[in-house]
C-alpha cells in the first residue's frame, strides 16, 4: 500500500511512496501535505493495477533523448532517415530537445509551427514526424497519450493590404506534349529518352535510376477475347535514392547513391509502353552498354545536382557563350519548357491520363498509387482499358509530332532504323511506325492472333 515520508521541514516536505509493477519502490516528492503525497500514491497503485499506469520518470524523459532513441531502434529506407534528420536538426530540436515529453502540448506545438520560416506543406511535416515521435513515446508506456494526434495545424496568418496571387509554380502545372518532346530532342537520345519516359508513363527520378536492362521491355501478356494482348513493359522494383548517410547518433557521413527496394508495395508495378516509346527504348537498348539505361554516359547513376545542370539549361533556356580561353563557344538556347523537373514531368503523366479518360483501377495502377476506399478492392484493369489508354498516349505523341512538324528524333529516320542487335528490338507487328498511315491511323489494336 502507498505511504508517504516527512524529508526535511521545507515548504514541500512530503514524499509519496508505492509500489511499482516490478516490486521496488517508486517515489514521488514535492508534496506540502502527507494526504496529497498518500493520495497520488494510491493513485499510482490503482492504475497500475488497471493496468494503464506510465511511469511518471520515463514521461520526464527529454525530447531529444527518445527521438535518437527512436531513430535508432526504427530504421527505415535511406532518404527516409536523413528527411527525419533533416526535421529533427533543423526544426525539432532547436526548440524541443530539452523539453520533457509531458511538457509537451498542443497549445505550444500549433503556436510553434506557425512561425516556422517554411513552407506550409514542410510545416505540416514537421509536425507529423513530431506526432509520430509521440505516438511511438505513447505505445512504448513513455506517455499516457499522444496530445498532438488528430489535431489540425492552424494556417498562418498572413497580413497583407492586398489580395494573394495564386500560386504560379510551374511544378504545379502539366506540360504540353510539343514542350515535352522538345526538352527530350534537345537533351538528346539517353537523357531524352528519360524525359519521354517520365512524362508519358510517370516514372519517378529515383525509378527511373534504379531501372535495371533486365527490367526493361517485358511483355505484359493476359486473355483478351478470343485471343491474347500484350505489349512491352517497364518493371519497376527497385529505385536509387539519395541521401545524407548518418550513424545511430545522427552524425553525418556523407552523401550516398544507394539502390533500395521501392517505397511501397503499389510503386512496384509494370508501366505499359505505347508503341513509339516502346521503339525508342528497343533501339537506346541496343545502343547503352551499361546495365542501368537512364544513367549517365559512364554509366554511373546521376547525382540530383548534376542532372539538374543538364535539365534546366534544356528547359529554361540558356545564353550564347562566346569561346574564351579553356571554355568552348556555345549557342542561344530559347526557353523551351521552364520551371520543367522530374516531378513535374510525373505530374504531367498522371494528367494525361486523366485527359484522355484511363480508368481510374488503371490510373492508380501505372502511377503507382494506392487507390481507397472499397472500389480499391473490387475493381482491377481490364486488357481493353489498357489498350484505351496506350491508344491515348499513341495519339498524344502523333499529334504532337504533327503539330511540331517533326518525322524524327535525334536523327533516326521515322524511327524503324533497324540497329545491328535486332533481337533486342520488340515484334515489329507491335508498333506503330512514323508514317502517314500510322498518323492517321485510328483504334489500333496491339492484340495478337487466337490461340
Amino acid at each position: 500500500m502507498a505511504y508517504a515520508e516527512k524529508r526535511g521541514n521545507g515548504k514541500r516536505p512530503w514524499r509519496a511512496r508505492y509500489r511499482k509493477p516490478d516490486g521496488t519502490l517508486g517515489s514521488e516528492t514535492g508534496f506540502r501535505l502527507k494526504s496529497a503525497a498518500e493520495d497520488w500514491g494510491e493513485d499510482q497503485e490503482a492504475e497500475i493495477r488497471a493496468g494503464g499506469w506510465v511511469d511518471p520518470d520515463l514521461m520526464r524523459t527529454h525530447l531529444g533523448v527518445w527521438a535518437r532513441r527512436f531513430m535508432a531502434e526504427r530504421p527505415k529506407r535511406g532518404r527516409t532517415v536523413d528527411k527525419r534528420w533533416e526535421h529533427l536538426d533543423e526544426r525539432i530540436l532547436p526548440k524541443w530537445e530539452h523539453t520533457p515529453l509531458i511538457g509537451l502540448s498542443w497549445f505550444d506545438v500549433d503556436s510553434w509551427q506557425m512561425t516556422l520560416p517554411y513552407d506550409d506543406v514542410t510545416r505540416g511535416h514537421t509536425v507529423s514526424f513530431l506526432s509520430t515521435l509521440l505516438t511511438a513515446a505513447v505505445d512504448a508506456r513513455y506517455l499516457k497519450v499522444n496530445p498532438l494526434y488528430g489535431r489540425r495545424r492552424t494556417p498562418t496568418v498572413v497580413h497583407t493590404p492586398t489580395v494573394v496571387a495564386p500560386r504560379t509554380s510551374e511544378e504545379d502545372r502539366a506540360h504540353t506534349p510539343e514542350q515535352i518532346l522538345m526538352v527530350a530532342n534537345r537533351l538528346g537520345p539517353a537523357n531524352g529518352l528519360h524525359i519521354l519516359t517520365a512524362g508519358f508513363t510517370g516514372i519517378n527520378w529515383g525509378e527511373g535510376q534504379g531501372l535495371h536492362k533486365d527490367n526493361a521491355l517485358l511483355t505484359r501478356r493476359q486473355r483478351w477475347g478470343n485471343g491474347w494482348f500484350e505489349c512491352p513493359v517497364l518493371r519497376v522494383v527497385q529505385e536509387v535514392s539519395e541521401y545524407q548517410e548518418r550513424d545511430e547518433s545522427g552524425k553525418k557521413l556523407g552523401t550516398v547513391l544507394k539502390l533500395e527496394p521501392v517505397k511501397t508495395v503499389w510503386r512496384a508495378r509494370d508501366l505499359d509502353l505505347p508503341p513509339f516509346l516502346a521503339r525508342l527504348w528497343a533501339y537506346h537498348l541496343a545502343d547503352w552498354p551499361y546495365e542501368f539505361p537512364l544513367s549517365t554516359v559512364s554509366g554511373k547513376w546521376w547525382r540530383r545536382p548534376n542532372w539538374t545542370k543538364v535539365l534546366r539549361p534544356a528547359a529554361d533556356g540558356r545564353k550564347e557563350r562566346e569561346q574564351r580561353q579553356g571554355v568552348s563557344a556555345r549557342g542561344a538556347w530559347e526557353p523551351l519548357a521552364p520551371g520543367m523537373t522530374m516531378r513535374s514531368l510525373r505530374h504531367t503523366a498522371d494528367s494525361y491520363q486523366d485527359q484522355i479518360g484511363v480508368r481510374a483501377s488503371l490510373a492508380f495502377e501505372q502511377a503507382g498509387h494506392k487507390r481507397p476506399g472499397i472500389k480499391g478492392v473490387y475493381q482491377h484493369p481490364t486488357p481493353g482499358m489498357r489498350q484505351e489508354r496506350l491508344d491515348g498516349l499513341e495519339e498524344l505523341f502523333w499529334e504532337a509530332m504533327g503539330n511540331l512538324g517533326w518525322t524524327t528524333l535525334w536523327g533516326r529516320v521515322d524511327l524503324v532504323k533497324h540497329p545491328k542487335n535486332q533481337d533486342r528490338l520488340p515484334d515489329s507487328s507491335q508498333l506503330i511506325y512514323m508514317d502517314d498511315r500510322a498518323r492517321s491511323r485510328k483504334g489500333y489494336r496491339n492484340r495478337s492472333e487466337a490461340v
